[in-house]
């Protein structure tokens, strides 16, 4: 969850590529990659964050 969160803070998203039919005519196929950019807000990168360092905080308590 701290890297998770670190990560999203820097690059303040992600980007995810997906396959798209261009052109469907009987046996020909056009095909083409479509990248699309996804923002995460930043106020939930540091609730990832904040909630890592929690879960290691509470469980080295613990031991």
């Amino acid at each position: 969850m701290i890297i998770a969160g670190g990560a999203l803070l820097a690059y303040g998203g992600f980007t995810t590529t997906k396959r798209e039919n261009i052109i469907e005519a009987g046996p020909l196929k056009v095909q083409a990659d479509v990248k699309e950019r996804h923002s995460v807000p930043p106020v939930l990168s540091w609730a990832l964050l904040g909630g890592g360092v929690l879960v290691l905080v509470l469980g080295s308590k613990k031991k």
